[in-house]
């Protein structure tokens, strides 16, 4: 998985996951279909999909997290619709059970409420643990390993371009300083170092929510992972299959809105070009951002800030817009995006450039 939506607590424990009516009216899910979970968390979404299943219907459950890895196979592992794989959603392509076709594909975003609040994962920094930060455990440097060792420049260019940090620089100093006197193992540690050079004054947020939103999606290779499954899902949907895809920032919302203009809508026409290249869409925008109503909202604050979009495939792919970069320049221009938007995010083992143009302001 990227992590799981920021809320999805089991069903069964009286909490229902982040939009739950909303993405199953969106996945239109009928009962042989196939349907990929490629964020299963605590399985909330994906049981809704189950009771809609019959017994020719198929459900793909995946994600990076071990301990929701168990969670499946314990409540699902007998249940032979069910096909349990632990592994990121950029790698669903590779996962054989995929190669017939999917009806439908969820990709809820973000980091998961059961991983939000265990304190030995490092994820918060309302909760002192371990400086992690990794969805998946046993893979990859974690967050005190990469603060370590990551230059000055290198931290304030993630905290910049992840979190939208203005006190990037000034925060990347101050935690280059702290390291050399005493290693940052804790998330107490480096949260009240942040707060220490970068007072709350009126900000209604903790000063280290951003901080620590950059050093998570950068540890976790979240939109890295993002762009790559997004292209995965479109190349394994079936021909009327449905993609529906939960952010809850504006980085992750911006990648999956110009994916799916860029394969619903034609590029702007070129008057340089001497002859116009036809464009055939691959997706159909259902609706528009869909948001969480005020009922759930009231219940659960963390889903203020999710956005749910739709798209359903059309027919055998088309030729598309398919250059490098993510959207059209018409796209682009509403959101105020460069058009090659993740040339400015640095990932780890990435192909994607190490540094923004222009560095952290």
């Amino acid at each position: 998985m990227t992590g799981g939506g920021m809320e999805r607590t089991s069903a069964r424990s009286g909490h229902l996951p982040v939009m739950y009516r909303q993405v199953l009216e969106g996945l239109r899910v009928h009962g042989n279909g196939a349907y990929l979970d490629g964020t299963f968390g605590r399985g909330g979404h994906a049981r809704g999909v189950l009771s809609q299943l019959q017994a020719g219907g198929r459900l793909l459950v995946m994600d990076k997290d071990p301990e929701a890895i168990a969670v499946a196979e314990r409540e699902f592992g007998d249940d032979a619709r069910v096909s349990i794989y632990r592994g990121s959603f950029a790698d669903l392509a590779h996962w054989d059970a995929t190669a017939a076709g999917l009806d439908g594909v969820l990709l809820d975003l973000g980091v998961s409420s059961p991983q939000l609040d265990v304190a030995e994962r490092g994820f918060s920094f309302g909760k002192d643990g371990p400086l992690d930060m990794r969805m998946d455990p046993d893979s990859g440097q974690s967050a005190a390993q990469w603060l370590a060792s990551a230059g000055e420049k290198e931290i304030a260019d993630v905290l910049w371009t992840y979190g939208e940090e203005r006190q990037s620089r000034k925060i990347a100093r101050a935690i280059v300083a702290r390291r050399d006197a005493q290693p940052l193992t804790r998330t107490a540690q480096l949260a009240d170092l942040i707060a220490s050079v970068m007072p709350r004054g009126d900000q209604k947020i903790h000063p280290a929510t951003r901080s620590f939103q950059a050093i998570r999606i950068f540890i976790n290779r979240e939109l890295a992972d993002l762009e790559l499954g997004l292209d995965a899902a479109l190349a394994r949907l079936k021909p009327g299959g449905r993609l529906a895809v939960i952010s809850f920032h504006s980085l992750e919302d911006r990648i999956v809105k110009q994916f799916i203009l860029r394969h619903a809508k034609a590029p702007p026409a070129n008057r340089r070009m001497p002859v116009e290249i036809a464009f055939t869409p691959d997706l159909l925008m259902i609706g528009g951002a869909q948001k969480a109503e005020y009922d759930e909202t009231s219940e659960n604050p963390r889903a203020r800030s999710a956005v749910l979009r739709v798209a359903e495939k059309l027919g055998e792919p088309g030729i598309g817009n398919r250059e490098s970069g993510i959207g059209t320049a018409k796209a682009d221009a509403g959101d105020g995006m460069p058009g090659s938007l993740l040339s400015r995010f640095p990932t780890p083992d990435s192909r994607f450039p190490a540094t923004p143009p222009g560095g952290a302001p």
